[in-house]
């Protein structure tokens, strides 16, 4: 199907989509197509390999635990994280899998079997699942890549999976796939880029279903913010990295009781931190349009719900207006990266996941402030721009350093970005099509030891413990 809004904000555990929800999916699509074909009664052995970025950092972004939910019939945005953790510590308890939710195998986290050196040719997270009887004859195989954003496709049907994109764009109102063409689209029918999505979500879903989907997501949101303010210590991990986001919203209540915009920037990067460090714990997030940039996108629309101009004299119905009009519009110049480029850290770096996160929040911001499709096409550029060629190298492969810290810097930037846009009256210099290339250009080049495999950079010059 065409890529939607609610694909690219999608509910997950943390703390990766990659490489968390995106391999819980696989095993648990997996178990499912074990479970129809009816061989579930006849297997006696279970192997899960583990190719390139998935096996170089899937300990540190939990991978291999994720698989075993899922091989278990969990799906990411079901599951709630006392699950997680009930069943997470019955396996490691009984080192027994319950495949499918009914065959029980004996299986655990190091029975998998890791090749970070073997890429894959469709995608560096691949991931092999293998079942056989007793004879140890192949009942069900299948790989899977997952491709960012808790997108996953399947080995031998990536002609298919493009094609039937192609075939779904065509039941869309208005489909596209460039910035160029969306201009197009708003300047044909003088629509806001927000209502162009909009237009297209409803060729699946009806207006109160939108909306009141766009308001649950970001009550998840919201429920993850308060979720980790209540949560004291050290990150999992061992890196023994710091909660900082309860001190902060202490010290703020304190500090700044009525919301003043001189302290703006300080609640942005509360939230940022907050969703973060949220995630890094396996928590309960939304895609944005991944678990490792996940608090940009609820930064950001923190923003513009309580300091952008209006915002203090608007009733409820204006401020849920504002959520879906923002998360309607992120959700459009989200499809172009997803289509244009990648989302992956595993693929391009950083700049896939905490860029287009950043670029998806300025132009979300433009249009809740007022800017016309240009000047929020702008926003997204000057974002995207001034993340390019942004590495993704997480210490110990845990997404917390720099992760955590680099939401809330991205979150200043697109709202600067966003500022900037609406200064000027949207004719600038480079377009968005041209960064987005670039920035898929720039991740094609980029060293492996930059994409999320924990080989380059800080990953190897900061020393874990």
């Amino acid at each position: 199907m065409a890529v939607g809004v609610f694909d690219l904000f999608s509910v997950g555990i943390g703390p990766s989509s990659s490489h968390t929800v995106g391999p819980m999916r696989a095993a648990a699509v997996f178990a499912e197509e074990l479970k129809g074909s009816g061989s579930l009664d006849k297997v006696a052995g279970l192997r899960v390999d583990l190719y390139g970025s998935l096996a170089a950092t899937g300990h540190g972004h939990g991978t291999m635990t994720a698989i075993l939910l899922g091989l278990e019939g969990f799906h990411p945005e079901k599951i709630l994280p006392a699950e997680v953790e009930e069943r997470l510590a019955a396996i490691a308890e009984t080192g027994t899998l319950q495949l499918a939710g009914s065959v029980p195998l004996p299986y655990g986290v190091k029975d998998m079997v890791l090749r970070p050196l073997t890429v894959l040719p469709r995608h560096t997270n691949g991931m092999t699942f293998t079942v056989t009887d007793e004879a140890g004859e192949v009942l069900h195989k299948a790989t899977f890549f997952s491709v960012g954003g808790g997108f996953i496709v399947r080995e031998g049907e990536e002609d298919a999976a493009l094609k039937e994109l192609d075939e779904s764009k065509k039941e869309l109102p208005l489909p596209f796939r460039t910035a160029a063409e969306l201009l197009g689209r708003c300047q044909s029918k003088g629509l806001s880029i927000g209502d162009i999505m909009f237009v297209n979500e409803r060729a699946s879903r009806s207006e109160a279903e939108i909306r009141e989907g766009l308001l649950h997501i970001y009550s998840v949101m919201e429920e993850c913010v308060a979720t980790s303010l209540k949560r004291e210590g050290l990150l999992p991990g061992g890196l023994k990295v710091r909660r900082r986001a309860p001190d902060w919203h202490e010290r703020l209540e304190k500090e700044d009781k009525d919301r003043d915009a001189k302290y703006w920037q300080e609640w942005v990067n509360l939230i940022a931190l907050a969703v973060n460090e949220e995630n890094a714990s396996g928590g309960r997030v939304v895609t944005a349009p991944t678990n490792g940039a996940a608090g940009i996108i609820p930064a950001v629309l923190y923003y513009a719900l309580h300091f952008a101009p209006g915002m203090d004299k608007a009733t409820q119905q204006d401020r849920d207006d504002v959520v879906v009009k923002f998360l309607l519009t992120a959700g459009a110049i989200g499809v172009l990266y997803k289509e244009q480029a990648s989302i992956s850290g595993a693929e391009v770096g950083c700049q896939g996941e905490v860029g287009s996160a950043s670029s998806m929040a300025a132009g979300a911001l433009a249009e809740v402030m007022g800017g016309t499709p240009q000047q929020v096409e702008n926003a997204a550029e000057i974002a995207m721009e001034h993340n390019l060629g942004l590495t993704c190298d997480p210490i110990g492969g845990l997404v917390q350093v720099p992760c955590i810290e680099r939401n809330a810097i991205a979150a200043a930037k697109a709202i600067n970005a966003a500022k900037m846009a609406l200064w000027g009256d949207g004719t600038h210099r480079v377009s968005l099509d041209e960064v987005i290339v670039t920035m898929r250009e720039t991740g094609r080049d980029m060293s492996s030891k930059y994409k999320e495999t924990a080989m380059g950079g800080l990953a190897v010059n900061v020393v874990e413990c």
